[in-house]
């Protein structure tokens, strides 16, 4: 029964007894000897308005006292609730990889052959202040033909990891955002001509191949950049070639495979790093990723931060990231 359902019948009692006890003429007449019955006549009909009157109270306290009761419980279960909600609300996942490879050390000596064939042991590694969360590498290669001129070949390769935050998101989801950022640039670099995207598969979580045109003093340059991402960390790697003092210019979807097949060994490479084979190149994003490896202590990864090399491609072009 609800709180004014148990008031109103009181209400109506009293009313009909108030006339008999509240009118100062009533109280007088009822008071006074010898007028139509006895004082005990008068005593019980006073004394019949009273229990209404305490009927009502007692609903009215007692209802009250249930309504205030009754809140005050789940109020104070809901109290209580409130810090584990915001903390589950707030907590993020933690980074699947917690480390990087040695960026020298990512491809295979064979790899390295062909895409860089006077240069494969000439792996140069790029500055960094944290391995675990950014590192880089840089071959260069010029195969002299004699009169016919030279063929001239540059790689890098670019790691870039991010931490889970939880002010910032889930480390997929800042690498995404660097993944994105990553191919948009190569899209837009200056000068570049006949710009292509394509989406490689079996490279990660996603991979895109940008290839284009330069035209530079030294020569014409066919330039790859296929960026890819393996959960939490993002693999560039830049690939040009060039024909110089009159040698001809490269085909460029000889060095698109190329590409292709160095971004998916880097993933490989990042895999096993963190002990995990299910994300070798070609395989599935593996489930038992995020348990296997712990969170690492270093610093987040900026999402600003650039790991990338110069888009230029020339002979001199450093390919260290910034720091």
């Amino acid at each position: 029964m609800s709180e004014g359902t148990m008031h109103r019948p009181a209400q109506r009692d009293t009313e009909q007894r108030e006339p008999h006890y509240h009118s100062d003429q009533g109280e007088r007449s009822e008071c006074r000897p010898g007028r139509r019955g006895s004082r005990v006549s008068r005593f019980l009909v006073c004394a019949a308005a009273v229990p209404a009157v305490l009927i009502a109270a007692g609903c009215s306290s007692g209802s009250s006292g249930s309504g205030s009761g009754g809140d005050a419980k789940p109020q104070a279960q809901e109290s209580s609730a409130r810090p584990s909600q915001s903390a589950s609300a707030n907590a993020v996942r933690p980074a699947a990889y917690a480390t990087l490879p040695q960026p020298c050390s990512v491809l295979s000596q064979k790899t390295l052959g062909d895409l860089v064939p006077k240069g494969a042991k000439s792996g140069k590694a790029g500055s960094t202040d944290d391995a675990k969360t950014r590192s880089s590498c840089s071959w260069s290669s010029l195969q002299n033909n004699g009169v016919k001129g030279s063929q001239f070949r540059w790689l890098n390769v670019s790691l870039l990891r991010f931490e889970s935050d939880a002010t910032r998101g889930d480390g997929n989801k800042l690498a995404q955002q660097y993944y994105d950022q990553q191919v948009q640039d190569a899209k837009a670099v200056d000068g570049a001509k006949s710009t292509k995207a394509v989406p490689v598969s079996g490279a990660g979580d996603a991979a895109t191949a940008v290839t284009y045109d330069l035209k530079k003093k030294e020569g014409d340059f066919k330039q790859q950049t296929v960026v890819a991402r393996v959960e939490n960390v993002v693999v560039t790697v830049d690939y040009n070639g060039a024909g110089l003092a009159g040698d001809k210019t490269p085909d460029a979807d000889d060095l698109t495979k190329a590409a292709e097949k160095a971004v998916k060994e880097v993933v490989s490479a990042v895999a096993s790093a963190n002990n995990d084979g299910g994300k070798a190149a070609g395989g599935s994003p593996s489930q038992g990723a995020s348990k296997s490896a712990s969170p690492s202590k270093s610093a987040s990864a900026s999402s600003s931060a650039s790991a990338s090399p110069a888009k230029g491609g020339s002979p001199s072009a450093s390919a260290s990231p910034k720091s």
